[in-house]
């Protein structure tokens, strides 16, 4: 019988994996994996079968290394921001 990963260790795997999400460039793939991150845990959320916490936990903590890797690559051949992202605005000062 596996043992049920910890309250804490199912926390920081989820922060850790919000985190990732939030480094990608690409506002579509960005926004993607976070809604993807919050309903994956979500959906675990009430679980208490410590065989099904382990697979889920073994599951997450291999795909979150395959993200890491993905959002390294989207950040070396991010494009230029969308126009639905929050612009940096930098007005230039007049003098007259």
């Amino acid at each position: 019988m596996a043992a049920a990963p910890t309250k804490q260790a199912l926390t920081e795997l989820f922060n850790a994996t919000m985190h990732t999400s939030r480094e990608f460039s690409s506002y579509n793939f960005r926004n993607y994996f976070v809604r993807r991150t919050k309903g994956a845990f979500q959906s675990i959320e009430n679980e208490t079968d410590p065989t099904k916490l382990s697979a889920f936990y073994n599951d997450k903590t291999k795909e979150l290394a395959v993200l890491k890797r993905s959002a390294i690559v989207n950040q070396l051949y991010g494009g230029r921001q969308l126009v639905v992202e929050k612009q940096n605005v930098q007005r230039e000062r007049s003098d007259n």
